[in-house]
């Protein structure tokens, strides 16, 4: 039971904050926006624009003599299989958003130790599916 809770907190999503997604599924169907946050552990993402819900906070009283608090409107979080990914693909000469699925390659790089000698490794970068570019 463990190992699973600690496998589920370490799960990589195919989506990172500021990307441009497309919503597939839900109320919110065919809406794009930016990412705004990310909660791999819970699998949920917010999205600019997206999911907005009213929610109601407390009147406090702020520093100043303002008072602060009413209806307020903000974006409530998604899961991430409800979302695709957005490439700008150009079509005739017009560019288009297009969804794509996330792959991943690995591509080999230069480093370099502390002591200034380089080496030659790996790295994983995130490509489009759709148009085989790096993301």
């Amino acid at each position: 039971m463990a190992d699973q809770a600690a496998n589920k907190s370490q799960r990589k999503l195919h989506v990172k904050k500021g990307d441009l997604v497309r919503v597939i599924t839900g109320k919110s169907k065919g809406l794009e926006g930016k990412i705004i946050s990310v909660q791999p552990d819970a699998e949920l993402v917010v999205v600019e624009g997206v999911n907005r819900v009213k929610k109601h906070t407390k009147v406090q009283q702020a520093q100043r003599g303002g008072t602060t608090g009413g209806i307020v409107t903000q974006e409530a979080p998604i899961h991430v299989s409800n979302v695709m990914l957005l490439v700008e693909v150009e079509k005739d000469g017009k560019k288009q958003k297009v969804t794509t699925r996330v792959g991943y390659n690995r591509v080999e790089v230069q480093k370099r130790r502390p002591d200034g000698s380089t080496y030659t490794g790996y790295r994983s970068v995130r490509i489009a599916r759709r148009t085989g570019e790096e993301i």
